[in-house]
């Protein structure tokens, strides 16, 4: 029988980081950047990869949003939901830590 594990879920006081088997590289190739992880590879849109990089493990969720929200020159109210749904999905796929 396999153990199940508590699903981590993201509040404001959250600080995500990546885990050490996940790491951003680019890929001259295709001109991108990449997330990988074993046996597996993401291609994350610029914002995503935005979201990702702030995601240092000393940075909280409220503070990823707020610098979102600034460097997008847009209210914090209107990215915070979709960060959170964001690192949520990726935290449920082990990608992100929280």
């Amino acid at each position: 029988m396999t153990a199940l594990r508590d699903r981590a879920i993201v509040s404001l006081q959250s600080a995500p980081s990546l885990p050490r088997h996940v790491r951003i590289q680019y890929d001259p190739m295709r001109q991108a950047f990449a997330l990988l992880s074993p046996e597996k590879v993401f291609w994350p849109n610029e914002i995503s990869l935005d979201i990702l990089r702030r995601c240092d493990g000393r940075s909280t969720v409220e503070r990823i949003i707020a610098d979102l929200a600034a460097d997008y020159d847009t209210d914090p109210q209107e990215v915070a939901a979709d960060v959170i749904a964001f690192l949520q999905e990726w935290s449920d796929k082990l990608l992100v830590k929280l």
